[in-house]
């Protein structure tokens, strides 16, 4: 018979503050390469030059994949 004073396991494992470093660069990359793509697309769908924002938003994807790499180094530190 099992001990019925003893807490069941936790079901998930708690979540890290680090891991919101990496949704953040995920979401970060995927808008600049949504910006990228419709830069390529402004010319072909119609007439005009692609506006100044969305080569901005197009900076968000180098900024994202350094976010990842900062995540990639602190996440597979030795824990001491």
């Amino acid at each position: 018979m099992t001990n019925p004073s003893t807490p069941p396991p936790p079901s998930r494992s708690p979540r890290r503050a680090g891991d919101r470093l990496l949704y953040v660069a995920l979401g970060l990359f995927a808008i600049g390469l949504l910006a990228i793509v419709a830069i390529f697309l402004t010319p072909i769908l119609s007439d005009s030059d692609p506006g100044l924002w969305l080569y901005l938003l197009a900076m968000l994807a180098p900024l994202g994949f350094l976010c990842a790499v900062v995540f990639a180094l602190w996440s597979g530190r030795r824990s001491r």
